[in-house]
């Protein structure tokens, strides 16, 4: 308010004195007249009134923006993705699983324990592919593993497809974005992380590499970089791998949080998967590679030849670099403003590969490749203090698609109408136990298809066989076939994987 305006209202000397003397004292004999004390103390009473009013205004306009900078201030997005991890590996979800995974058995007490969370494909480069678009392979194109070199180092998944981090940059307040372990989605220029959306990166380009050595199938694959200055070779070997991705995670959380920016930070760990004998050097083991101080605390040898005692090292080694990932949330103090998420990529691999195949999925069937729960559906956590209720388990079917428009809703981001998302707000579900905003889901690989909806699913393993139906209510493990008992079931699920089909053969 003006003083003028303020001096009018409360009778204060200002234009209105220089008025005729009849104006100025209000007296037919032109004399001035003495001014009531009742008149003086409505005066100062009516200052002091206004004096207040403005005061309240100021203080109601501060506390206003307050709550508005609350309602607008958008929640960090930590998404960690570890690589073939059974179902049946961690404590939190097998009470009989004898690997030590200390943080994330405290992560699963402070989150959300999802136990019917479905990763979109059963393969690594497809699962990550589908994570980041928010849509299945026969949409987004990439529907099969990059093989070698030349799939690795290629275009990969095509550049019209739009990725998490893109979308978040369209939010009213951009996110800072940050991408550090396994990309494997096409490393050709055009399809690094650094021109799809990520501000920093450090990773591989392949599918799997020599931990320590950083070779795959001979060719140096370890690189960092940023979206103003590209991608080059980084040489830090004789490092172990997932601690680099871990140590890139940690320094990206603690700066972007000093500066007060909202970030996305996707870790996906290249452990603990399986070694290949391609990415080794001349005379080199074939074998499960961790720190000595994991084989130590496993109470092992370095020099440990059973492979599913090596495996364990590596989990260990794994759960070690993502409590450090954790305790820099708390260092930071961003814990209760983060919203987070770990999944693996698809299930541990059960091909009968001696001395490869020995993670865990029990008590699902079979494993990595395959569209039996085994392949698809994974151990999952969500953690957001004060939103998400610590210690639950999320029994709703719910998939990674849905990640993509999680990040989209905690962001404020829109999202592209002209693109067909398979993936549904997932936020409802993991907060308030909602309902799954799901129908049904799609799985398919190679030969292999499935389809779930409610609580019945249909498998087949190869095309033009016949349907077999589970009921994975009362059949989890999926070995009581009940296709013959429910023929008007079956055919109305078959229905539904052909409109899926049909839906992608029309746009």
């Amino acid at each position: 308010m003006s003083k003028t305006h303020f001096s009018a209202m409360t009778g204060a000397t200002g234009c209105a004195s220089q008025g005729s003397p009849k104006t100025r004292t209000g007296r037919p004999d032109g004399t001035r007249g003495r001014t009531s004390p009742w008149r003086r103390r409505g005066q100062l009473w009516a200052l002091l009134l206004m004096a207040m009013l403005q005061a309240a205004m100021v203080n109601a306009l501060g506390l206003a923006g307050k709550l508005l900078a609350a309602e607008e201030a958008r929640p960090n997005i930590l998404i960690i993705t570890v690589d073939n991890l059974g179902y049946g590996d961690l404590a939190s979800y097998n009470p009989d699983s004898t690997i030590p995974t200390p943080q994330l058995d405290a992560l699963a007490k402070q989150s959300g324990r999802l136990t019917s969370f479905y990763t979109a494909s059963s393969t690594c480069t497809v699962s990550r592919a589908c994570l980041l678009t928010g849509r299945v392979a026969q949409r987004h194109g990439l529907v099969n593993q990059l093989p070698g070199l030349e799939g690795n180092y290629g275009i990969g998944l095509r550049h019209s497809e739009r990725l998490i981090p893109q979308l978040l940059k369209q939010a009213p307040t951009p996110y800072a974005t940050g991408c550090f372990g396994k990309w494997n989605i096409g490393f050709a220029e055009g399809s690094r992380p650094t021109d799809r959306g990520f501000d920093e990166f450090i990773g591989h380009a392949s599918g799997n590499l020599d931990y320590y050595y950083h070779l795959y199938q001979g060719r140096h694959d370890m690189y960092e970089g940023t979206a103003e200055s590209g991608v080059r070779e980084l040489h830090r070997e004789g490092e172990y791998a997932p601690d680099i991705f871990a140590d890139a995670a940690c320094d990206f959380i603690r700066r972007k949080s000093a500066e007060s920016v909202p970030w996305f930070c996707y870790l996906p760990f290249n452990s603990p998967h399986f070694p290949m004998a391609g990415n080794k050097r001349p005379g080199q083991a074939v074998e499960w590679q961790a720190p000595d101080w994991a084989f130590e605390a496993c109470g092992l040898s370095p020099t440990e030849k059973d492979p599913y005692q090596r495996y364990r090292a590596v989990v260990y080694a794994t759960d070690r670099a993502i409590g450090r990932v954790l305790q820099t949330l708390r260092d930071a103090n961003v814990e209760q403003q983060t919203f987070l998420f770990f999944m693996s990529d698809n299930g541990a691999f059960d091909l009968n590969r001696k001395g490869l195949d020995v993670g865990s999925n029990e008590p699902l069937r079979s494993g990595g490749v395959t569209c039996w729960e085994g392949g698809v559906r994974v151990a999952a956590m969500a953690r957001w203090p004060g939103k998400i209720e610590a210690g639950s388990t999320i029994d709703v079917p719910l998939w990674s698609p849905d990640l993509l428009v999680a990040c989209t809703q905690l962001a404020g981001a829109p999202l592209p109408e002209d693109i067909h998302f398979d993936g549904r707000d997932p936020l409802p579900s993991l907060t308030q136990h909602a309902p799954s905003p799901h129908d049904s889901f799609y799985f398919q690989f190679r030969s292999h298809a499935a389809l779930r909806q409610a609580d019945w699913k249909i498998v087949r393993e190869k095309p033009g066989q016949p349907w077999m139906l589970f009921n994975l209510a009362e059949d989890l493990s999926e070995t009581h076939d009940r296709a013959g008992q429910h023929p008007e079931r079956v055919e109305r699920l078959a229905a539904e994987f052909a409109r899926w089909e049909q839906g992608w053969e029309q746009e």
